[in-house]
């Protein structure tokens, strides 16, 4: 059996898809997950706490400078590029394919490939704010060593805002935070609609992400992932390969032309 054949005859026939993405679909690009071994093993061994802790509100409001160190060394990956998966999915868009992608991840790549309609479920970790005006900013912003300084603060990391001097934070959802409703419908609606839904490389365990497949009650549910998941029963197609190989059988050459 060809998977990736009988994934691309479900594709030709769909009206409406939706690709649900978890980490996975990003670790082919070189970006790790961060609860995985070496994830937890660095947050413990070098801060003595979870990821999750790591990444909370609370942790941020607690302690912004030591929340920036660990963020940028386990959340930014700026030389990070589009795999076959991102790039696919964005050319079966340019093809002309109604199709939306509901994503886990920050890391924007799914933009950077080219895809238009994308709901961020936990934000981007390319977009900052200030927290204090609101003033917009990137992630170069951020990086940029010049504004992590500002008058009476005894901080390293943390990134303050030109206009006002307020604290700059991320876009993005951290824990003990709830997701953003209007992306919450924007997605929903997309499921709701949808007659094919994949999903691709996430164990579909973290919630309220997970639930999202709840919505879904279109004819066919494809998984993509390593490992088993709990939604394996209700699939019409499980593929147990890396999510870039699959999307690159699928016709995508070179990751700009899905022929």
């Amino acid at each position: 059996m060809d998977a990736a054949k009988d994934l691309r005859k479900l594709i030709d026939e769909a009206g409406h898809i939706v690709f649900f993405g978890g980490a996975g679909v990003s670790t082919e690009s070189g970006i790790p997950d961060f609860r995985s071994e070496k994830g937890l093993y660095h947050a413990r061994l070098d801060y003595g706490r979870s990821p999750e802790e790591m990444v909370s509100h609370s942790f941020f409001a607690g302690d912004t400078d030591t929340f920036y160190r660990y963020y940028r060394e386990s959340l930014v990956f700026d030389e990070a590029k589009p795999n076959p998966a991102h790039l696919a999915l964005a050319a079966l868009e340019k093809a002309g394919k109604d199709i939306a992608i509901v994503t886990q991840n920050i890391d924007g790549l799914h933009q950077k490939a080219g895809s238009k309609k994308i709901y961020e479920l936990h934000g981007s970790g390319q977009r900052y704010y200030c927290l204090s005006c609101g003033a917009a900013y990137d992630l170069g912003y951020i990086l940029d060593e010049k504004h992590c300084s500002a008058p009476g603060k005894n901080t390293k990391y943390v990134p303050y805002c030109e206009s006002c001097g307020g604290i700059v934070r991320p876009d993005v959802v951290l824990y003990e935070e709830g997701l953003d409703s209007s992306v919450i419908a924007g997605a929903v609606s997309a499921i709701e609609k949808a007659d094919l839904m994949i999903v691709g490389g996430t164990s579909l365990v973290v919630y309220p992400a997970a639930g999202f497949l709840n919505y879904f009650s279109g004819k066919d549910l494809v998984l993509i992932n390593m490992s088993p998941t709990d939604y394996d029963g209700r699939a019409s197609l499980v593929i147990r390969e890396p999510i870039g190989k699959v999307f690159e059988r699928l016709g995508c050459s070179g990751g700009s032309v899905y022929k």
